[in-house]
């Protein structure tokens, strides 16, 4: 079977060929009407949008709320906090992020009337990130637990408070711990994005199913998608991994180099 990779440089209006097809990506011409790769280019941009805006809600939520998990619940204030943030990761990792679409788009506008105003990009990012957020807080909370004791103790007897035990010590040898469950994350989030075409968000998912319809090229349309978000995936995981090493301390995680080594 060959495969017809015309079909992203005919226009979406009649299907005829454009003019300029790679050129006007790089804006050194202008199409009268945009290419099936045009098209494809700017739902790219919107999947790639909806999961940075899911991403840093994710990090910054599931930080806090791993966080509050595992305060001393040494006051009536530590103890409040801990059941919040119990109920906040109970609550959003076990409804289908489809259906947490679907309540943000519809469903609780209706009572938090602001959120009329916004588009629904933004809804679906912040569906998007409290979804993956109780998946990041439960692994902040397991590479806090998995410090040394003596870590908090000896944080204790410098004379820091709570906060400042987790700003110095704890938190920055916790996030170094759970680096590689936290790149998979951010690769599944990226994955996870496509749900936006519920609700109409102009992204790659969407593009393929209509591109697919009108131009019944459905193998060449779903193999491009897919080539774009294993790209994206696959980005994701190289500046992760990136982060990773140039944070890590030496001698206190053992690489992955080096227990191959053993």
């Amino acid at each position: 079977m060959s495969l017809d990779l015309g079909v992203f440089c005919k226009n979406t209006l009649d299907g005829e060929i454009v003019e300029h097809c790679f050129s006007a990506v790089f804006g050194f011409a202008q199409n009268s009407d945009p290419s099936y790769l045009d098209w494809l280019l700017k739902a790219w941009g919107w999947t790639l949008a909806v999961a940075a805006i899911g991403l840093i809600i994710a990090f910054t939520v599931g930080a806090v709320i791993g966080t509050l998990r595992t305060l001393p619940a040494t006051s009536p204030l530590n103890r409040w906090l801990i059941r919040i943030a119990t109920a906040w990761v109970e609550l959003f990792r076990n409804i289908p992020i489809l259906v947490q679409v679907f309540l943000w788009y519809h469903v609780i506008p209706s009572f938090v009337l602001p959120l009329k105003s916004l588009p629904s990009y933004w809804l679906v990012s912040i569906a998007l990130g409290f979804f993956t957020s109780a998946r990041i807080a439960e692994q902040v909370r397991a590479g806090i637990q998995a410090l040394p004791s003596g870590q908090r103790a000896a944080a204790t007897a410098l004379g820091l408070t709570t906060v400042q035990s987790y700003r110095y010590v704890i938190l920055p040898m916790a996030l170094r711990i759970v680096m590689p469950p936290l790149t998979s994350e951010s690769m599944n989030l990226i994955k996870n994005s496509s749900v936006a075409f519920a609700v109409s968000v102009p992204e790659l998912t969407l593009f393929a199913m209509q591109a697919q319809e009108e131009t019944s090229k459905g193998v060449e349309i779903y193999l491009a998608v897919t080539l774009l978000y294993a790209l994206s995936a696959f980005a994701v995981n190289r500046v992760m991994t990136l982060i990773e090493k140039r944070s890590c301390i030496p001698g206190f995680i053992i690489s992955h180099d080096a227990s191959l080594a053993h």
